[in-house]
């Protein structure tokens, strides 16, 4: 536990909480209300006393429309056995690096990317290995890298599209590519694909869609696509065969998920998809409004295509600390962003902003950032 990494991004959230007349764009955290119909079935399942356990994965229900929406809208054909509801996606995410990851294992991961990654690793004294997405080459992976980093000790890549911070999405020939080199270094996959209802002129390739030989684990969430963080539902998919692995990994860390959660889910699920549409435009066009006014003010970010986040750089402006920058910011121009910093080394010099705000507060908070100097 002490090798752990505390999080850059928790520590800017704890201090904007004891501040006064914040812009609040560090933290992702959807703005808009939940679905009337979602909130609904909730309320009826508190006041039905839908409170006993259910079954480790899930209850059938909700397991079964994950399955058909995997179907539907990820290309993905499972069986429910494959199917674990977790407490968010987070999780999700645990779960997967415990199945396959011991001590001294090495597991890639992107770097920038979710904190949380190496965290995980880092609990279950694995090693994690960050694998560079640089600007130069449009924040994609480095095969060439990749195979340099590989050692008798590596067990997994973790890939993330749509991504958290970047806000980018791999190609389809991109995944293709990292499932042929899981494939020629015999490597487990860990897909982190929260934000797969947010694209904005890009498609998202669901990677266990094209996987052919049962090495990805799929991670999801409702969280972020129908504005549910604090319910804590998600879904881990693995490969086949891992039921009796799972049933025991569920049992001895969360029993299962709270049942009036569960039951909101199959709401969200199976219900109307309109407000996640909604909620996508309202993304999209405070992605548009924001990237039109960066670029008024000569900052440079890299285009989204995903999530709801921009990764701006701010490098000009933060003398090589960009976490001293983002508290001095905060204490001092009242916003709140996340440092670079807090997704690996490589995100020294950039901030992430979440757009999952008020239009207004977008504006403010990218106004109050100081301006390059003039060549």
């Amino acid at each position: 536990m002490d090798s752990v990494p505390p999080s850059g991004i928790r520590r800017i959230f704890e201090l904007a909480q004891s501040l006064d007349d914040v812009v609040f764009l560090a933290v992702g955290e959807p703005d808009v209300e939940v679905a009337p119909h979602i909130l609904e079935a909730a309320a009826a399942a508190w006041q039905a006393d839908e409170t006993n356990y259910t079954p480790n994965g899930g209850i059938t229900p909700l397991r079964a429309a994950i399955v058909d929406k995997l179907a539907s809208q990820n290309g993905m054909v499972v069986d429910t056995e494959q199917v674990w509801v977790t407490n968010g996606g987070m999780h999700a995410l645990f779960l997967a690096m415990t199945l396959v990851l011991g001590p001294g294992d090495e597991v890639l991961l992107p770097d920038p990317g979710y904190s949380t990654f190496a965290m995980n690793a880092r609990m279950i004294s694995a090693v994690p290995v960050p694998y560079t997405l640089r600007a130069s080459g449009a924040f994609l992976p480095d095969l060439d890298e990749l195979e340099r980093l590989i050692t008798a000790r590596t067990r997994m890549i973790i890939i993330n599209s749509p991504s958290n911070p970047l806000g980018a999405i791999f190609p389809k020939s991109v995944i293709e590519e990292l499932l042929a080199f899981a494939k020629k270094h015999d490597l487990w996959i860990l897909s982190d694909e929260v934000y797969e209802c947010f694209t904005y002129g890009a498609l998202h390739t669901s990677v266990a869609s094209l996987d052919t030989d049962d090495r990805v684990f799929s991670v999801f969430s409702l969280s972020k696509t129908y504005a549910l963080t604090g319910a804590r539902v998600g879904y881990l998919v693995t490969p086949p065969g891992m039921a009796p692995l799972m049933r025991s990994a569920q049992e001895a860390i969360v029993s299962c998920i709270n049942t009036p959660a569960q039951l909101a889910a199959v709401a969200a699920i199976t219900g109307p998809q309109d407000h996640v549409v909604s909620a996508a435009n309202h993304y999209r066009d405070n992605l548009a409004a924001a990237t039109e006014l960066l670029r008024e003010l000569g900052i440079e970010y890299l285009e989204p295509s995903g999530a709801f986040y921009l990764w701006v750089n701010i490098s000009y402006a933060t003398n090589g600390d960009v976490a001293e920058w983002a508290e001095r910011f905060l204490l001092e121009k009242r916003v709140a962003v996340a440092p670079g910093s807090a997704f690996g080394r490589h995100g020294e010099g950039w901030i992430r902003l979440c757009v999952a705000a008020d239009a207004r507060d977008i504006e403010t908070g990218i106004r109050r950032l100081p301006r390059p100097r003039l060549a």
